[in-house]
């Protein structure tokens, strides 16, 4: 895939800010969670860059491979915590708000596995990872990752 715009070239600064916030947003939960939402939301938007940069971060924290491959299943899987059905479903929530408005239950599981703290965490974090699945998809953006940490 050849990138259509570089967004770094063409606005330094601004990216500087956006990675900045990325960044602080994905140091504010667990690791292994932050992983999990960021592959979810990136398999709903088709963003092939993130789902695979975020699969290789996700192994390089420890998560199965199992784990990984069930995610677009998560709800029939029992190989996911309550903590982290409540993110998931977050996750799909905001990430498909243009579906509707049926979030309830989401927003249930949030409140009961989240404080409100972690909750503007989460939120934070699933939209920034939906802003760089834009820029990725948007302009065609591709980072290969080392075949080192592939492995």
């Amino acid at each position: 895939m050849t990138a259509t715009l570089d967004p770094y070239a063409a606005a330094p600064q601004l990216m500087k800010s956006w990675m900045a916030l990325s960044n602080a947003a994905n140091a504010s939960l667990e690791p292994a969670l932050v992983e999990l939402v960021k592959i979810r939301s990136s398999q709903i938007n088709g963003c092939a860059n993130c789902i695979n940069m975020h699969s290789v971060d996700a192994r390089a924290q420890g998560e199965s491979e199992q784990r990984l491959y069930l995610l677009p299943a998560w709800r029939e899987a029992p190989c996911y915590t309550d903590r982290e059905r409540a993110a998931l479903a977050w996750t799909e929530a905001l990430t498909r708000i243009s579906e509707g408005h049926g979030h309830a239950q989401a927003r249930a599981d949030l409140q009961a596995h989240f404080s409100a703290e972690e909750q503007v965490k989460l939120t934070l974090i699933i939209n920034v990872i939906n802003g760089w699945n834009r820029l990725a998809v948007g302009f065609g953006l591709w980072y290969d990752i080392p075949a080192k940490a592939a492995a």
